[in-house]
């Protein structure tokens, strides 16, 4: 998979590249270089306000599985999907032989809702989902796979070294990423497949074998092999790993993502998502993040995850803060991970949409792209110069390059006339980030992305002569997707953000 920081353009990946074992944090970010002045054309500020709570590819996502209809419960544009390896590979007797339908009725389930999958597929579902099995290993590999017994969890875990296993992996992952990526219908991709859950772990079978159990995780050479499958994969699909520190920190050298499955808990006193330095513990997320100089992938690469379940309901009660008790900081949580989205099926299902603070919550999750300025002239004849600022008011940059449009709105409401730019929002950095404490740093925030300048020339030659609202819009790819809303007062509904009048004229 090609590295993300060339289609951010921001940030140089050799800060993230670095020794696997290195205990020092990366420390802050490089800053983007600052953008060339805006264009000289006559300025039309305009408003702020808030964002929609269920922009598309960000907030909270229920389990497909779990509604009875998708569009139900607190807004929302994203969905969650398990599915096991052996519901795709379903031929008992031949395993290069695989069936899509099942995967297909959630794309198009979610996407008739306007929403996006986050997903995974996994071989190893403790009890099961309800709706997918708890042994996913597909019925071709029966007899030929050792299953190891786990009686923690009570199940069985494949030989992940098992040569015929590891072709099987092979085959799937690829076949996978020439169908599915860059699929509109599909937002993250988490690694799976490996662990309980697919979360590349088998707690307590795991590498820690003084406690008695062995360990079951793939050796460390096939973790590699897995993640470099996966990672050849997909080059625009957005595919996150649970650990920073996977196979020895290897999984830092593949273009991914992270997603924190224990997002903002804290077990036994102390927190299960932020450092060490801010109460957590030696093995949290953010603190696996900080060994492997992961703290700053953010930048090119998404962080999703899922609020621990038995925090769903209360999450956000507190919200800036937790409760002490069994829910961390939230805003720390958010900001220091630049959470972009969660799995929060309780969540969904109970929340007030009227809540301020779990509003609060979503909208500072991910991006929140704010239009402050639209330059140019008020009448034309020829030639259309236009020129935008986006700033990005979020934790997070929007990790995909949608098209970006400009249109001309008549007097009956209807767009005429429309432009596709070159526009890339995908570099419109947060413009402030929060510091670690373990940068040392004499701020708590940091100055980071800046304001982008958009430019560009469109022909009214064949425009009629009159007044138009001039229009601006990011166009989801998914046809019955939810519409990006910029976080500006004069956002429509239908996607179109009014940035001011222009009189054409002959």
């Amino acid at each position: 998979m090609l590295l993300r920081a060339a289609l951010a353009g921001v940030v140089a990946m050799s800060a993230f590249l670095l020794p696997a074992g290195a205990d020092a944090a990366a420390g802050p970010p490089p800053r983007p270089p600052k953008p060339a002045a805006p264009p000289h054309l006559p300025v039309h500020p305009l408003a702020y306000a808030p964002g929609p709570l269920d922009n598309p590819l960000k907030g909270f996502a229920p389990f497909l599985d779990g509604m009875d209809d998708p569009t139900a419960g607190y807004p929302h544009s994203l969905d969650w999907a398990y599915l096991a390896l052996s519901e795709v590979v379903t031929d008992p007797n031949d395993c290069r032989k695989l069936d899509w339908s099942l995967l297909e009725s959630y794309l198009d389930r979610a996407a008739a809702a306007g929403h996006q999958v986050a997903m995974r597929f996994y071989i190893t579902y403790p009890d099961g989902s309800g709706t997918h099995p708890e042994n996913g290993l597909p019925a071709c590999l029966t007899d030929k796979v050792a299953m190891r017994p786990d009686t923690f969890w009570g199940v069985e875990h494949p030989d992940y070294d098992d040569p015929d296993l590891l072709a099987v992996l092979r085959h799937f992952t690829s076949k996978l990423g020439k169908r599915y990526d860059g699929d509109p219908r599909i937002g993250f991709l988490t690694m799976g497949l490996v662990g309980l859950w697919g979360e590349w772990h088998t707690w307590p079978y795991d590498t820690d074998t003084s406690d008695g159990y062995p360990n079951y995780m793939p050796a460390i050479a096939n973790q590699k092999r897995v993640i470099d499958w996966l990672d050849d994969a997909f080059d625009t699909t957005m595919l996150e790993a649970r650990y920073a520190e996977l196979a020895d920190s290897a999984v830092m050298q593949a273009d991914v993502g992270f997603h924190d499955d224990s997002w903002c808990f804290i077990e036994g006193g102390k927190g299960v998502t932020l450092p060490e330095s801010l109460g957590g513990w030696d093995w949290s997320q953010l603190a696996g993040f900080l060994r492997a100089n992961a703290e700053n992938r953010w930048v090119t690469n998404s962080m999703g995850g899922e609020v621990r379940p038995e925090i769903q309901r209360h999450a956000f009660a507190n919200y800036p803060a937790g409760n002490g008790a069994d829910v961390d900081d939230v805003r720390a949580c958010i900001e220091l991970e630049h959470s972009t989205w969660k799995i929060n099926h309780a969540g969904i299902l109970n929340y007030d949409p009227a809540d301020p603070k779990v509003a609060a919550a979503v909208r500072a999750m991910g991006y929140e792209l704010h239009v402050s300025a639209a330059r140019f002239k008020p009448t034309v004849s020829h030639d259309l110069d236009i020129g935008v600022t986006i700033e990005n008011r979020g934790v997070a940059p929007f990790y995909y390059r949608w098209p970006v449009e400009l249109g001309l709105r008549d007097a009956s409401g209807r767009v005429t006339k429309t432009w596709r730019t070159g526009w890339d929002v995908r570099k419109v950095q947060p413009l402030k980030i929060r510091a670690y404490p373990d940068w040392q740093t004499s701020k708590p925030y940091l100055d980071f992305g800046w304001p982008q300048h958009y430019r560009t020339s469109v022909n009214v030659n064949h425009v009629r002569s009159g007044s138009y609202d001039l229009v601006m819009r990011v166009v989801n790819p998914l046809l019955t997707g939810k519409k990006l809303r910029f976080a500006n007062a004069a956002q429509g509904a239908d996607g179109w953000l009014d940035l001011g009048t222009v009189r054409v004229r002959r």
